[in-house]
Formats: structure tokens, C-alpha cells, sequence
């Protein structure tokens, strides 16, 4: 009778050691998770101790902010990677929803305001400054460029691809994917999600962009890496870059600005006709198109050219 026991006993712990094991999240790789006294596995992000729901995506603010715990708080695998601009590091203020504060303020205590992607439009100011709302992005333009080879792809193809990871890997609506254009060797994406079209349930297309982002630089926030195949193909990409919309055009000055071509938003303009974008950086200051800028390591700000 007792070694029976003492064989129900190791079974017992082995199971719970497994159990223990598969405790982790498998959308969030900036996460420590744990079994709590029910058995149920519970994760909190690393440098804010915010609990995270790991069946979907975690806001790109509280993302941030993870980002920029220092590296001895780390416990996961892979290189710090700090982001930076040209207003200097900050730590971002995140609402208790995840979502980005409306106004944002370094340790110098320089402060601007943000759309809901974290991106800076208006000019800075001291904490006097008041942000009002926090503006909706509702329209995320993504352009890519594939690495060189001997033939295109087949258009049906290459524009079903990304369909296909947006609504599996980051559970994003078709209706929100509004348009995916290739021609060799760019690929366009078109995100469209306006505030009365989102329900609690659907992810934010601010945060589908930076998941998106993350993968295709091979720094993915899922615990996995997935790379972007077209029919079996891996489809490598060269550069990307990413404007936003915003629902209210943003408040920038034409001195300020042109006295700073290189901000963390660059303000832009697309002609008509989707898939052709031009970077107009002194002559369309009030139209509501952003490409954010990522430096890092200490690296040179500059916009990279696709072409």
C-alpha cells in the first residue's frame, strides 16, 4: 500500500511541477507569472506590477514601460532595447486601463501630449501644459519593403498574408483591415478603426501596430517568434515604417518644427489615392498624418527612405 502511495504522491507533484511550468503568457514576454492558491495562473507585468489578461494584447503604453525597466529587473531572455526620440527617454503614465495619459512629462519635466498610439502632437511645454483629451488614432498607414529577389510575389498571395496574421496572431477584426496593396517590392497596409466602431473586445489597431512592429524586427513581445511567410516563403523584410492619423489634427508651430525636422513625429501627408505616401514636412503642418521614429541604443535619429 505504500509504495502505491508514494506513487500517487510523485504523480501528484509531477503534475503540479508542469502545471507550474506552463504558467506563463503567451502574448506577453515582458511578464512574471505565477500559480496563486487556486491553481490559476497569474501574470503581472514586469516594472509595474499591472495584471495582465494573456488572451490578448497588452497596450502598447504599459508595453512601454516594461520596455524601460532597467535590466537587472529583467528576468526573461534577449537584449535591453530602449526606445528613444528626440524629447529624451521617458518612463510613459499609463491610466489604469492601459491606455496612454493624455499628457506626458520627462524627468525634466518637459511635457507634451500624445495620441492614443503614444505619439507626440502638440509642442512641449512645463507642467503647466494641459492636454484636455486624449485623441483617438483611428487610422494607421503601414509601409514596408521587402528584401531584394529574382521575382515578385503573386499579388493574391502576398495581400492575403497579412491579412491572415493580423486576424490569427493579433485577433484583429477584418473589418478594421481596410485595405493591403503590394507592388513590388512595397507592401501598404491600411488599418481603419474608428472610437465608435471599437467594442471592449476588439483589440486597438495602436496596439496591433506595435505587435506587428516587434515581429517583423525579430523583438516580438509574444513568448513565440512568427515570421511573416507567403505560401511557405518567408517574406523578409527590409524597412518599415508606420504614420498615424489622428481624429483632430495635431498642434505643431512651423518655427518649432522646422527648426526640428527630425521630432518624434514627423508630420506628413498622403496623396489621394491609397498607397502613395509623401513625406511633406514644412508645407502640410496641420494635416493629421505622423511617422513615428524609433532610435536605438543611443543610435542617430533619422527617417529612413524605402526607396
Amino acid at each position: 500500500m505504500e509504495p502505491l502511495l508514494g506513487v500517487l504522491l510523485g504523480l501528484i507533484l509531477a503534475a503540479a511541477s508542469s502545471a507550474q511550468n506552463n504558467c506563463t503568457c503567451a502574448t506577453n514576454k515582458w511578464t512574471v507569472c505565477a500559480q496563486d492558491g487556486s491553481g490559476n495562473c497569474t501574470c503581472v507585468l514586469v516594472g509595474s506590477n499591472h495584471r495582465v489578461d494573456c488572451s490578448t494584447l497588452t497596450s502598447k503604453c504599459l508595453l512601454m514601460k516594461a520596455e524601460m525597466t532597467p535590466l537587472k529587473e529583467k528576468r526573461f531572455w534577449g537584449q535591453p532595447r530602449v526606445l528613444l526620440d528626440i524629447d529624451g527617454i521617458y518612463n510613459p503614465d499609463c491610466e489604469d486601463s492601459g491606455v496612454f495619459k493624455a499628457r506626458q512629462c520627462n524627468q525634466a519635466a518637459t511635457c507634451w501630449c500624445v495620441n492614443t498610439a503614444g505619439v507626440r502632437r502638440t509642442e512641449k511645454g512645463d507642467k503647466s501644459l494641459s492636454c484636455g483629451e486624449l485623441v483617438r488614432t483611428s487610422w494607421i498607414y503601414i509601409e514596408m519593403k521587402h528584401k531584394k529577389r529574382s521575382r515578385a510575389f503573386n499579388v493574391t498571395n502576398i495581400e492575403d498574408a497579412p491579412r491572415h496574421l493580423f486576424e490569427s496572431r493579433y485577433k484583429l477584426h477584418p473589418k478594421f483591415i481596410t485595405a493591403v496593396k503590394y507592388n513590388f517590392p512595397l507592401i501598404r497596409i491600411q488599418l481603419n478603426q474608428q472610437g465608435s466602431e471599437k467594442s471592449r473586445c476588439d483589440v486597438d489597431i495602436a496596439d496591433v501596430a506595435y505587435y506587428f512592429e516587434k515581429d517583423i524586427k525579430d523583438d516580438s513581445v509574444f513568448r513565440s517568434n512568427r515570421t511573416l511567410t507567403v505560401n511557405g516563403d518567408a517574406l523578409d523584410i527590409e524597412k518599415i515604417r508606420i504614420y498615424y492619423v489622428d481624429e483632430k489634427p495635431p498642434q505643431f508651430c512651423m518655427k518649432q518644427l522646422a527648426a526640428g525636422t527630425s521630432a518624434v513625429v514627423t508630420v506628413v501627408t498622403m496623396a489621394a489615392g491609397f498607397g502613395i505616401a509623401v513625406l511633406v514636412i514644412l508645407r502640410r503642418l496641420r494635416t493629421r498624418k505622423y511617422e513615428k521614429i524609433e532610435m536605438k541604443e543611443m543610435g542617430e535619429i533619422r527617417a529612413p527612405s524605402l526607396q
